[in-house]
């Protein structure tokens, strides 16, 4: 199973980086995250060989980390050197046991250390889902298709249109924004 998932991980300076991501969950306390190369969130891994995986329904924080807007509020993770973010609503910290190594998108077989639950999730609306789904496509501008990115999103705009709030408008524009720039750089 792939879970969505706010994926922190810091360098040796204590730099964090934020980074949405999905992580794929093997077993209970066994994941595997697949950064694509290159990347900040694999150096930061393989030099400091831990992360922690956020689980957040606030979608701005997906959206705004693919656009540029990756400031927000960390608090220091409990088991391992590591920051969390606060708005998560679990997270948990792992370990790097072994790698799998790949030219593009090397496997990073980690295990959880330790896991907590903030808060209750309550599900995603459908805009939620829609801010997600946008921000896949905007996270693939330059390996898909346009025209596919642009008739997702249209499909996507129906649920957005119907049960957003302000977070949510907030999180689409921002991915919007993202889409006209790589239209306009590539005009």
């Amino acid at each position: 199973m792939i879970q969505e998932t706010i994926v922190v991980t810091q360098n040796s300076s204590g730099l964090a980086h934020i980074a949405p991501m999905g992580v794929h969950t093997v077993a209970a306390g066994e994941f595997i995250i697949l950064p694509f190369r290159p990347s900040t969130t694999l150096n930061n891994l393989l030099e400091h060989k831990s992360a922690v995986l956020n689980y957040c329904d606030d979608v701005r924080v997906f959206a705004g980390c693919l656009t540029g807007q990756r400031d927000w509020p960390l608090k220091p993770a409990e088991k391992i050197t590591g920051q969390v973010l606060e708005c998560a609503l679990a997270h948990v910290e792992v370990e790097l046991l072994r790698i799998e190594d790949d030219e593009t998108r090397p496997k990073l077989f980690c295990k959880a250390v330790h896991s907590v639950n903030h808060l209750p999730f309550k599900g995603f609306n459908r805009a939620q889902y829609s801010v997600l789904e946008a921000a896949i496509l905007i996270s693939r501008l330059d390996r898909l298709p346009l025209e596919k990115i642009q008739a997702e999103i249209d499909y996507l705009r129906i649920g957005l249109e119907k049960t957003a709030g302000d977070r949510e408008l907030e999180a689409w524009s921002w991915l919007m924004a993202a889409i006209e720039n790589h239209i306009g750089a590539h005009s």
